[in-house]
């Protein structure tokens, strides 16, 4: 693995588990009333975005940052469609 590479995967993993702290506090607490749905439907679309991007252009780093980041901000954007 190159340098360039590997900077992708630190940089993929530092954005993606910065939003495990707001799923497990959102499950524990079936509380979501100060998370922006406005703001979460933007970014699940956006992360999806990139992560079509990713498949497109065959960068590992951007596919498995944005499908992993995808699914933890799809659940939290679930948690607050369900607990709203």
């Amino acid at each position: 693995m190159n340098l360039v590479t590997a900077l992708g995967f630190l940089a993929a993993l530092l954005t993606t588990i910065a939003f495990i702290p707001q799923v497990i506090k959102s499950w524990k607490t079936k509380k979501t009333k100060d998370v922006s749905l406005a703001m979460f439907i933007i970014l699940v679309v956006g992360i999806f975005l990139w992560l079509i991007y990713g498949l497109l252009v065959k960068d590992l780093p951007l596919i498995v940052a944005n499908l992993i980041t995808f699914i933890l901000v799809s659940s939290i954007l679930f948690l607050k469609l369900k607990h709203s």
